[in-house]
């Protein structure tokens, strides 16, 4: 992940395309550097063509009678002078006829060996000293890297400042503002641009005002004399070009640039250090006790992400770390951003797609209007997504509690619309809602009420309708069990609360508790809210999908068993299925309702749906739902909306997202996790099938612990209930137990994270439980790793 020295200055060097002078210009901050004082560590990861060619060995030439103070080195050379890929592929083919094929390295292994060089140069530099680091590309900013990927995506896990050398001919302002748009949308830092003075196209000209306007100084040098064939005439004037931008006495734009990388590189730093003080003294978390964190120290400053790690500032811990370690060190997002991530952080797939729908859109109106992002949604979700075979209208709004409120909305208007000769004036008010103990569907006042008294409730908090304890599921011990609520116990043979199986008719107790509320003339039930299978923010309970399965079936009554009756046409009254979290795969399942075996009225989906890069909900509702709503009048349409409804940058996100979840559905990587839990493949076993990305002898051991209550699993969800007296949410139990996990332990191998670094873990707690979520395509080897450090934990609790 991303490398932050504090005595070694590092900028990388990018090109705007191939032949623009990165070399020239390179040696020329090496030269300015060296002659400035500092010692420089040049690196080329990936060299092509002939050894005379070389840039390593080209820059020591260059740098004049401060060749001492110069380090050089190639990581990867080629002797074909073609794109590194090319080289690699040839190189490749001419070995194996002489039976000594090379293996190119994949991209994690390229970035290892790149971020093992970075480290083991800082590790000798004098502590007290700043060095200088020049790290030089191939080619311009998206030539392929040895694997094929591009420059780009490679070297973005680093996170290093850059340096984009212009492009000074013919069609050179376009190919130099198009590479930094390139570097912009993966989000590099770009801190200055160096290009050749051209008089007769005069790019500088063009390229200086652009660039000022963005805040990154432009500075242009003659273009070196052309190469002599007298080899030390040759020498003599390249000498002599090298002492005119880079004078003895040591001043010049080449020291300018020089000057102006140390400031930013301070400014970094400065900035990092001061962001603890300055969030305590101006920001309000959600979810947070502030009385609680006191110290900068507990700040967690993300200074970037890539794929499932933070890049965290760990400057302020009280055991701060050496000069010669990294500022910035990798942490795991052990909680998937609240859920959020899908495909991990950055993505350059779903940059592209907001900036797509940013440059073509930015936001438009919605209402009777529509546009090809959003109408693409609607369409895949009802037709191929989580809507398919029931939902007929999808409805857009900004998260997970706007979405579940539009259900709320949808589910009591239906419901009032079919009993309206049974309804009336104060009666129309008199709506409950049917849902389950611990369920939570957002912070806004509607959805709030949709639940009962609990933490996460306000003093304007009106809860309305009935909440079942339900039955939930587990392992313990190595066995799945269910355990059951008091009320449910109490009606067994033997009172247990903890079960392998259940005999007891869910419909008979449902029917009877159902009855009893009727009876007490209390508020009229107008839906069923259900968090299927998971309810997240309750405390991960993982409930057992026969007892909602059969609430379902009872709520609906005798006609839902009508064979004759359309997917699409509710009866009882309107079931809703709150997805926010638990859909798009999050646990194993596109939806749901392959699992229980039935469909919902009306669903809500978010989260997952954007990738975690944008916010976006989509409400589906049958058709039997939307016609509620229609008539002659418009007080009778669904008067609820957003500024932002159907933002085309998360649509466009959203269609992008999808994409690639369809791609990793099948992807070699998940059939091997299904197998694992003996799940065969998709096209060969319904979509119900119970696995996770999670290992199942893992799982297994961790429900052996003496101090762990209980553990689950499922999908990228992995849930550890830690034993404790007080349990509930005010319990501190499982925080204080994985504390240390959020620092990285120092080891001498390399770990899964990007670059090698050892890394930490961010996590959240629920009480006293502990959980853990990971993307749609988290590596199993960073998943090994993870279950690692947290064994490594509660095995020190025994």
């Amino acid at each position: 992940m991303s490398l932050l020295f504090k005595n070694v200055r590092m900028h990388q060097i990018f090109g705007a395309n191939t032949d623009v002078g990165k070399t020239v210009l390179t040696s020329a901050l090496v030269r300015a550097s060296a002659a400035a004082g500092h010692s420089v560590y040049y690196l080329k990861p990936v060299s092509t063509g002939p050894m005379s060619d070389a840039d390593d060995e080209l820059i020591l030439s260059l740098v004049g009678k401060h060749k001492a103070a110069v380090q050089s080195k190639c990581l990867f050379r080629y002797d074909d002078p073609v794109s590194p890929h090319l080289a690699a592929r040839r190189a490749n083919q001419n070995a194996a006829e002489k039976l000594l094929k090379r293996v190119v390295p994949t991209d994690d292994a390229f970035a290892n060996t790149v971020a093992s060089h970075i480290r083991d140069c800082a590790a000798d530099v004098e502590q007290g000293s700043l060095s200088h680091m020049y790290i030089e590309t191939a080619g311009g900013v998206h030539s392929p890297t040895l694997s094929g990927t591009t420059q780009l995506d490679a070297y973005r896990p680093f996170f290093l400042p850059a340096v984009l050398i212009g492009d000074s001919r013919l069609g050179g302002i376009s190919s130099t503002i198009a590479s930094y748009e390139a570097m912009m949308l993966r989000g590099y830092i770009v801190d200055a641009i160096l290009l050749f003075r051209d008089d007769y196209y005069r790019n500088w000209e063009y390229l200086s005002p652009y660039f000022a306007e963005r805040g990154i100084p432009v500075v242009s040098v003659d273009p070196p004399p052309a190469r002599q064939p007298d080899p030390a005439a040759d020498a003599s004037l390249t000498e002599s070009y090298y002492q005119t931008i880079v004078p003895e006495t040591a001043k010049g734009a080449i020291f300018d640039v020089v000057k102006h990388l140390d400031d930013c590189h301070a400014r970094r730093l400065a900035e990092l250090d001061s962001m603890p003080r300055r969030t305590l003294d101006s920001i309000w978390w959600p979810f947070v006790q502030h009385g609680h964190v006191q110290r900068e120290a507990d700040v967690n400053v993300i200074d970037s992400a890539w794929g499932d790690f933070f890049s965290v500032y760990n400057g302020k811990r009280s055991a701060s770390p050496s000069p010669k370690s990294s500022l910035l060190e990798p942490q795991f997002d052990g909680s998937a951003s609240w859920w959020t991530q899908a495909v991990g952080h950055a993505h350059p797939s779903l940059a592209l797609a907001a900036a797509r729908a940013a440059g073509r859109y930015g936001h438009v109106m919605f209402p009777e209007a529509t546009h090809l992002p959003a109408l693409k949604l609607a369409e895949r979700l009802i037709n191929d997504g989580p809507g398919r075979g029931w939902a007929s209208r999808a409805f857009f709004s900004d998260d997970g509690s706007t979405g579940m409120e539009v259900a709320i909305k949808m589910a009591l208007r239906a419901f009032v619309t079919r009993e309206a000769g049974q309804l009336g004036g104060k009666r129309r008010k008199d709506l409950g809602i049917l849902g389950l103990k611990g369920s939570y569907h957002g912070d806004t006042i509607g959805a709030m009420d949709a639940c009962e008294e609990g933490v996460y409730t306000c003093e304007w908090h009106d809860a309305k309708g009935y909440w079942f304890d339900p039955p939930t599921v587990s392992v313990r011990k190595g066995k799945t069990v269910v355990t059951l609520p008091p009320a449910i116990a109490a009606e067994t043979e033997d009172g247990r609360t903890d079960v392998e199986t259940v005999s007891l008719s869910w419909t008979d107790y449902i029917e009877r508790a159902l009855q009893r509320l009727k009876n007490g003339n209390g508020l009229t039930i107008a839906a069923l809210i259900l968090e299927p299978l998971v309810m997240g923010a309750g405390g991960m309970i993982f409930v057992d999908p026969l007892f909602q399965r059969v609430l379902i079936d009872v709520v609906r009554g005798p006609a839902h068993a009508d064979t004759h009756r359309s997917p699409s046409e509710w009866s009882g009254f309107p079931v809703i299925f709150d997805e926010v979290f638990v859909g798009l795969y999050r646990l194993g399942l596109q939806t749901s309702s392959a699992l229980l075996g039935t469909t919902p009225d009306i669903s809500v989906n978010a989260k997952i749906l954007t990738g975690g890069l944008v916010p976006l909900a989509v409400t589906l509702a049958s058709d039997s739902v939307y016609r509620a709503f229609l008539s002659d009048s418009k007080v009778d349409a669904l008067l609820h909306g957003h500024s932002y409804t159907a933002y085309p940058v998360g649509c466009e996100v959203a269609n992008e997202t999808l994409d690639i979840i369809d791609k990793l559905a099948t992807s070699a990587p998940w059939r091997e996790a299904r197998e694992k839990w003996k799940v065969p493949e998709p096209e060969k076993v319904s979509q119900a099938a119970v696995w996770s990305f999670w290992d199942p002898g893992f799982v297994n051991a961790v429900s052996h612990m003496d101090h762990v209550a209980e553990v689950m699993a499922l999908g990228t969800v992995l849930s550890i209930k830690i034993k404790d007296d007080s349990a509930g949410y005010q319990s501190h139990s499982a925080r204080a137990l994985l504390e240390s996990i959020r620092t990285a332990l120092q080891s001498d191998t390399l770990s899964p994270a990007p670059g090698g670094s050892p890394f930490g873990i961010h996590y959240r707690t629920l009480g006293n439980v502990a959980y853990f979520m990971l993307s749609l395509n988290t590596p199993a080897s960073v998943v090994r790793a993870v279950e690692e450090r947290v064994w490594a934990v509660l095995e020190k609790r025994r």
